[in-house]
């Protein structure tokens, strides 16, 4: 059984798609989940363990079924969590679609769902609850608005400290999550 301690990002890039190339770093959401990578560059502390890199990188043209789907399988394995970055540049993606489906469906992962066009709770909310608009973004992956009922999603804008804090609560891990609902720090 493989040791689940990672964080398994999940976004939308356009395909194909190369983290070397200038064009990543101006996709928006890898640069979300860059942000991650440098907060724990900056910060050794940072509760970030990226499951990206606990295996070889994939090449562009590398077979979707042969090499690309079995890596994406093998990194959401290792995984205690999924993060996932949901925003209007949001698309319904083959990738973006296995990683959700095969994480929550199969894995029960948990996901952690940040918004990156928000900065505080307060903003995501509208009389206690998740406004309309943030709701409907889950429309644009019908995958993930269709399988939240199986695991705990918790809903968070883009915000350092509570990214952090996020990645350190145990009913968002796997092995100790807690029921299937729609969770919001108040």
């Amino acid at each position: 059984m493989p040791y689940k301690n990672g964080n398994y990002c999940a976004f939308y890039v356009s395909e194909p798609f190369s983290s070397s190339g200038l064009g990543a770093h101006a996709t928006k959401d890898f640069v979300y989940y860059n942000s991650l990578r440098a907060w724990k560059g900056n910060d050794a502390n940072f509760p970030f363990i990226d499951s990206h890199d606990k295996t070889y990188n994939v090449r562009d043209n590398s077979n979707w079924e042969a090499t690309l789907k079995p890596r994406l399988r093998e990194r959401l394995r290792n995984s205690k969590n999924i993060v996932l970055f949901l925003s209007e540049r949001t698309v319904n993606s083959r990738a973006l679609r296995e990683e959700i489906d095969y994480g929550i469906n199969t894995l029960g992962l948990p996901v952690i769902v940040v918004y990156p066009d928000y900065d505080s709770v307060e903003k995501l909310l509208y009389n206690g609850s998740l406004k309309q608009e943030i709701e409907n973004l889950w429309n644009k992956l019908p995958i993930f608005r269709d399988s939240m009922k199986n695991i705990p999603t918790l809903h968070i804008p883009m915000n350092k400290e509570l990214i952090s804090t996020s990645l350190n609560d145990n009913d968002f891990m796997v092995n100790s999550k807690r029921e299937s609902n729609v969770y919001i720090y108040r």
